[in-house]
């Protein structure tokens, strides 16, 4: 049983415990609020400034980067409508992609998705999204996302997004993490082409360790996507009536990129279960053909070692002993009889 698990046995449901990585120090509170008209961006704000920026006339979005500070997450959480269970959710990095509505709010957990650069391995980030009337609040672990993007959308003021609510907001939040899944895929089939190209070679053994890394790295993709169906799904039900009429035809659209997304990945796990296959025969065949080199070997062998054997017997009255070139006769004979049967071998397509 992992330590995190360890931590949370025993506690009363609604228990508010950070479980996961700590990446920062102290977290960071960043804060658009914006009309049509205007937009004001503050960075490194303090929690009662953030909640005094928030109740102002507006919309709002507030990034907390940093999610292992409870106090600071039982405040925002307070104010956006959550209630503990779900703040339990959220603090659980662990979690299961998928959707709460309540009265007032709807909160949204999946994951983020990127490559790393340097080790080339899937980096997997939780990311929360919980809506409001006026509101959005994002939480992430990591100082890095997704959200450029959006926030140079912010920006312009001829764009739907600042005449738009915060579910269109939100919207655009969760399709920025979707479009990530497609780069993670575009750069994983890359990595299958060279594969590929590896197998088509003399396959090492440092390629099948790629090859298992590859479906690792499938496996948290897929644990990511699928559940997002029934996250877009429910959103588009509206059930808490947060959704703009809007809105929705881009929520039906985003769910086809889901969809998308997972049978790109279903692809991707049948091509890479195609590749451990070809890695096997290839390896097989490989060894397959240093036995046929040793059983020649051997087999030409064979009849030498009689006749070594024979001469090597210590009777006294063996004629060939006594022969002057019944050395040399002998090695003669023996290569007679490894050169015809390579003859034979080669006739017969063995070698």
């Amino acid at each position: 049983m992992s330590q995190p698990v360890l931590r949370r046995v025993g506690l009363s449901p609604g228990t508010l415990l950070h479980i996961g990585e700590r990446h920062l120090d102290t977290s960071r509170l960043e804060l658009f609020s914006y009309t049509p008209e205007s937009l004001e961006q503050q960075a490194d704000l303090s929690v009662e400034a953030c909640l005094r920026a928030i109740r102002e006339p507006g919309q709002h979005w507030v990034n907390l980067v940093g999610i292992h500070d409870v106090a600071l997450i039982e405040r925002l959480g307070k104010e956006a409508g959550l209630d503990t269970l779900a703040l339990e959710d959220l603090l659980n990095t662990g979690h299961r992609p998928k959707v709460e509505v309540f009265d007032e709010t709807l909160l949204v957990i999946l994951k983020m998705l990127a490559l790393d650069p340097d080790s080339g391995r899937l980096v997997s980030e939780q990311v929360s999204v919980a809506l409001g009337r006026n509101l959005v609040i994002t939480f992430q672990e990591r100082p890095w996302d997704l959200f450029d993007s959006v926030r140079e959308r912010l920006q312009t003021t001829h764009g739907r997004m600042r005449h738009r609510g915060p579910d269109y907001l939100a919207y655009a939040l969760i399709d920025a993490v979707v479009d990530g899944y497609f780069v993670v895929l575009e750069q994983l089939s890359d990595r299958l082409t060279d594969l590929e190209l590896a197998l088509s070679g003399h396959p090492q053994r440092e390629t099948l360790q790629r090859i298992h890394q590859f479906r690792r790295d499938l496996i948290v993709l897929r644990k990511a996507a699928w559940p997002l169906r029934e996250v877009i799904a429910a959103l588009e039900r509206n059930e808490a009536e947060l959704i703009d009429e809007r809105t929705a035809p881009f929520l039906r659209d985003l769910y086809d990129h889901v969809v998308q997304a997972i049978e790109t990945v279903e692809t991707l796990r049948e091509s890479v279960s195609g590749l451990l296959d070809l890695y096997l025969s290839s390896v097989s065949q490989r060894t397959n053909e240093v036995m046929k080199v040793l059983t020649v070997m051997a087999t030409i062998f064979i009849p030498l070692t009689f006749l070594v054997g024979v001469y090597g017997m210590n009777f006294r009255y063996m004629p060939e002993l006594q022969w002057r070139w019944g050395y040399p006769a002998l090695w003669l004979l023996m290569l007679a009889c490894a050169a015809g049967m390579l003859m034979v071998f080669w006739r017969k397509k063995w070698l």
